[in-house]
């Protein structure tokens, strides 16, 4: 499975972003797609997660202004991000899970300005 996440940039606190996760290659029915982000320093953390029957998961520092989405016939997953904060500046990163193995995607930057 290959992924292409695309969507990051420099965004005024305030703003908006949206980042797109393309899944490519053998992709199993049931899987899991999950957006995480590694700001500088730090370990990487899950941001969302959304299960192919569209079950999500948010980590508390961003519900409410992050929603995660996917289309199951483009096989990609989308992370609307809303009233961006300068503490969301990171590289995010998207995960594919299956049974059997999990893949990431090379990450895209995102920098909120103040």
């Amino acid at each position: 499975v290959q992924l292409q996440a695309s969507g990051g940039g420099l965004v005024q606190a305030g703003g908006a972003l949206r980042l797109s996760c393309a899944a490519s290659g053998n992709i199993v029915s049931i899987n899991t797609m999950s957006w995480y982000r590694q700001a500088a320093g730090e370990q990487r953390e899950l941001v969302a997660a959304i299960t192919s029957d569209s079950r999500t998961n948010y980590a508390d520092l961003v519900k409410g202004r992050f929603t995660i989405s996917r289309d199951n016939a483009k096989n990609t997953m989308y992370l609307q991000m809303n009233n961006l904060k300068p503490e969301d500046t990171a590289v995010y990163y998207c995960l594919y899970r299956d049974r059997a193995s999990d893949y990431w995607g090379q990450g895209t930057q995102v920098t909120v300005s103040s």
